[in-house]
C-alpha cells in the first residue's frame, strides 16, 4: 500500500513537471510594438519578431550583407526555412525602407570636386594641373627611330 502511494506521488509529480515545462516552452515571445526594418535591424531586433530565432536572424543578416538591401518583405522567401505560411505570420511585424548603409557615410559633392580640400581663395590663382606625359608614337614593323 505504501508503494502504491509513492508511485502515485511520483506520477503526479512527473505530470505536474510536464505541465510546467509545456507551459514554459509553449510561451510565445512578445511581438515588437512597431514593425522591424529588415534593412537596418540587428540580430537582437530581428529576434523580437515571432518566428525569427537566432539562426534565422543570422541568415537574414548574411543575405543582406551578400546581396544588399531587401526590396520587399517577400524577399525573405529566398531564405531557406522561411516559407509562405511562416512569412505571413511574421509579415505584420516587418517592414522594408530604403536607407543608407550604416557603414558608409553619404557624402554629396559636385562632380569633379575633390574631397577634403577647400576651394582656393578668389584672389589667388588656382594651381594648374600637371601635364600628363605623352606616349611615344607607335612604331610600325620595319620602321626605325
Amino acid at each position: 500500500m505504501v508503494r502504491d502511494k509513492r508511485k502515485i506521488r511520483l506520477l503526479l509529480s512527473l505530470l505536474a513537471f510536464c505541465f510546467v515545462f509545456a507551459a514554459a516552452s509553449g510561451a510565445t515571445k512578445k511581438p515588437p510594438l512597431k514593425p522591424i526594418n529588415i534593412n537596418t535591424a540587428n540580430s537582437e531586433e530581428l529576434q523580437e519578431v515571432p518566428g525569427i530565432g537566432p539562426v534565422t536572424a543570422e541568415k537574414i543578416l548574411q543575405m543582406r550583407k551578400s546581396y544588399g538591401a531587401f526590396k520587399s518583405v517577400d524577399d525573405l522567401l529566398s531564405i531557406r526555412g522561411i516559407g509562405k505560411k511562416r512569412l505571413e505570420k511574421m509579415r505584420k511585424y516587418l517592414t522594408v525602407t530604403k536607407s543608407a548603409q550604416p557603414n558608409k557615410p553619404v557624402t554629396r559633392t559636385k562632380p569633379g570636386a575633390s574631397l577634403g580640400k577647400a576651394p582656393p581663395p578668389k584672389n589667388e590663382a588656382a594651381p594648374t594641373p600637371a601635364a600628363e606625359p605623352e606616349e611615344p608614337p607607335a612604331v610600325m614593323a620595319g620602321e626605325r627611330w
